[in-house]
């Protein structure tokens, strides 16, 4: 299923993180991301065989400083994207968290052809609950892995960073 995505942003957006890459332990997301990224955003650009859109988010780790790429769900809202540190429920917080909330300033986000630097910054009260919406109508799991966990499911707000 091909996905629509927006055009390149400027050159001056597209803003690569430099470093060791250190692919996941998991072998289906290391290959999610290869295809994606080798096709443009044209191929693998949906989780798995639901149809639903991804978009890869680039991080630095937060211990190792290696470069990190973790496909998440797609959600988009007047050029910003929702983070869902979700983990399918689980009682702890994705490894991604960590480095969001370390290096917020350095995160990349891929939403076709090219990545495009962002900041992040984690989201609370009635702004938290919007995106929380946002992200449940994007992608209807995240209302099941709130009920699975005792945790609130941290939500982050990416914006694109523009070179000044």
């Amino acid at each position: 299923m091909k996905v629509a995505r927006r055009h390149s942003p400027p050159y001056s957006e597209r803003v690569p993180l430099e470093g060791d890459y250190e692919p996941s332990p998991a072998q289906w997301v290391r290959d999610q991301v290869a295809e994606y990224e080798s096709s443009s955003g044209e191929r693998a650009n949906t989780l798995r065989d639901t149809g639903l859109p991804i978009v890869v988010v680039t991080t630095r780790g937060n211990k190792s400083g290696k470069i990190r790429k973790t496909p998440l769900m797609r959600v988009e809202h007047g050029g910003e994207y929702a983070l869902v540190a979700s983990k399918g429920g689980a009682p702890t917080h994705p490894v991604w968290y960590y480095n969001l909330v370390s290096n917020p300033d350095e995160v990349t986000i891929q939403d076709g052809p090219e990545p495009f630097a962002v900041s992040v910054r984690q989201v609370t009260g009635d702004e938290r609950d919007a995106w929380w919406s946002r992200a449940v109508e994007a992608y209807p799991p995240y209302a099941e892995y709130q009920e699975r966990t005792e945790r609130r499911i941290p939500v982050f707000v990416a914006t694109r960073r523009s070179e000044r």
